[in-house]
């Protein structure tokens, strides 16, 4: 029998003495967290070369983005999803969330509406009644296991007091990786009614299936690229969440005014080495993430096989993020993440996603500690009565 071959991806070093906050919630526990969205693999070796040579220089004051930094993200966009973007168009932001929070506040005023489809994840459902503004669900179609954009809902949804969908583009936690035809009509329902697309599309590079391909959203036309703020973030292509680097992009002046307007005074500078970080990712981390996404697929097959064969799950199949959204519902108990957490398994609550009875695993770790989770969440439904 071949032995498989040995990846940096098999043994990464361990995260319980790094202040974690993955691996911090069940401090002192036997419990294996999969459930928040970071990976526990070590960044590519380009990304920490850049950031040793950076904090060798060793004065860390206030940075602006470089040029080079920027071109390095419009390059990407360029080469990776086939998107012409003007560096003018790029702000630069600390996070995702905030941005979310920014966008609410910029585009619409208390108590207009911002519509967004769940399941989702959970800032899209908590940032617009936070900025008290008025959150519509428009629940996304699920038919057995596979998940669509309900046109027809959102088409009686958006009103005249409707301003902004927040839109997940790959979408977390479902992992579908949106079509053409599915985010041009949403796009023009919103356009024809005069609300604008927040598109968060920080999962684009993670796309697992070979079938599939990211499409920015407003890559799509001139028309909705003026009507579109698009937030992306190298932080879950290559790991690097704690350096706090994400950007918008915002075609439209005018939104970009109203965008950067908003934010003025409220979100902090990007990290020193965030945009260290940044560059090096986008210019030197294809071949590491290609071979990611080769261990990830890998990692999805087996959690496909292994869910789909236990009693009472399921789950569909996973075009993008390393996010797996499972049906628990047909175990009949009221809280299936309580329930696997005490088998040793932590996992994210769907409840939080507006989706109780489902949960989030989190597939990005090494193949043995992935087994293992799975082993003890089939050991835990054999021994008990369904």
């Amino acid at each position: 029998m071949k032995t498989p071959r040995q990846t940096g991806f098999d043994c990464p070093p361990g995260r319980t003495d790094t202040d974690s906050l993955k691996w911090n919630r069940y401090a002192g526990r036997d419990i294996l967290p999969l459930w928040v969205a970071d990976m526990d693999f070590q960044s590519p070796p380009p990304v920490m070369e850049a950031l040793h040579k950076r904090i060798d220089h060793g004065i860390f004051g206030y940075t602006l983005p470089s040029p080079a930094v920027t071109q390095a993200v419009v390059d990407w966009l360029k080469t990776r999803h086939c998107w012409t973007v003007r560096p003018e168009w790029i702000v630069w932001l600390p996070g995702i969330v905030s941005a979310l929070h920014i966008v609410c506040r910029a585009f619409a005023q208390p108590e207009e509406e911002i519509l967004t489809f769940p399941p989702i994840y959970p800032p899209f459902l908590t940032a617009p009644p936070l900025s008290q503004r008025r959150l519509v669900r428009c629940p996304l179609r699920r038919e057995k296991n596979s998940y669509t954009i309900d046109l027809d809902s959102l088409k009686n949804a958006v009103s005249p007091r409707s301003r902004v969908l927040l839109l997940c583009s790959p979408h977390n936690p479902v992992g579908r990786v949106w079509t053409k035809e599915e985010l041009r009509t949403a796009a023009q329902i919103c356009i024809g009614k005069n609300c604008l697309i927040c598109s968060d599309e920080i999962h684009a590079d993670l796309v697992l299936d070979p079938a599939k391909r990211h499409i920015p959203t407003a890559s799509l036309s001139e028309e909705i690229a003026r009507h579109t703020v698009t937030l992306a973030s190298p932080s879950k292509t290559f790991n690097l969440p704690g350096l706090s680097c994400a950007y918008a992009v915002i075609p439209s002046d005018q939104l970009r005014r109203q965008f950067k307007h908003t934010m003025q005074g409220i979100l902090p500078h990007v990290n020193t080495l965030g945009y260290v970080a940044c560059k090096a990712a986008y210019t030197e981390g294809t071949s590491w993430l290609n071979e990611l996404l080769e261990y990830l697929r890998a990692n999805r097959d087996l959690v496909d096989k292994t869910i789909n064969a236990l009693p009472g799950l399921s789950m569909g199949p996973v075009e993008a993020t390393y996010l797996a959204w499972i049906d628990c519902r047909g175990l009949g108990i009221p809280n299936p993440a309580l329930f696997f957490e005490e088998a040793g398994v932590g996992l994210s609550d769907g409840a939080e996603f507006d989706a109780p009875g489902f949960v989030r695993l989190n597939f990005a770790c090494p193949r043995s500690r992935l087994r293992e989770a799975l082993a003890r969440m089939t050991k835990a439904l054999s021994e008990t009565t369904l």
